[in-house]
């Protein structure tokens, strides 16, 4: 369990709390923030939870170092069924949950900015399972528009 202290300096340390940056953090006020590891071949991984009788991700924030691939186990720990509806490059990806079940699910993601994924069986989504994932760092050159240099926080 983390202190509201420790959570806002979490926040502060990977971007998501000034604006202009990664401001997501401000958005999604519950659940807890995790980060993806890097295996030595550039690909990530991360765990992502439904803990019993919470209906909430965790962490309900996932933080990758820079776009590419990942590799995401899902868990249901919960006594009810739910879904897991990812973004990816090129389609979404869609892993059912049975009660106690585990899901993979490989992802693309190559540009930075934030991505939504949920539950979206019965009303998972409008009671609170609903996610991000983080993908830190800028544009590429080619994909900026050509317009003059803009002032940067």
């Amino acid at each position: 369990m983390t202190t509201a202290q420790e959570r806002a300096d979490l926040l502060d340390r990977l971007g998501l709390a000034t604006q202009n940056k990664a401001a997501l953090g401000q958005v999604l006020g519950t659940g807890n923030i995790g980060q993806a590891t890097e295996e030595s071949d550039g690909h990530m991984k991360a765990t992502i939870r439904i803990n019993p009788d919470e209906l909430t991700w965790d962490p309900s924030i996932l933080v990758m170092p820079h776009g590419g691939d990942i590799e995401l186990d899902l868990v249901n720990d919960d006594m009810n069924t739910h879904c897991a509806l990812l973004p990816s490059n090129g389609d979404r990806k869609f892993i059912w949950l049975v009660n106690h079940s585990h899901g993979q699910a490989h992802l693309n993601l190559d540009g930075p900015g934030y991505y939504w994924f949920g539950s979206p069986t019965g009303n998972d989504e409008g009671r609170g399972l609903t996610g991000s994932i983080v993908v830190l760092g800028d544009a590429p050159p080619e994909a900026r528009l050509d317009r003059p240099e803009q002032p940067r926080p």
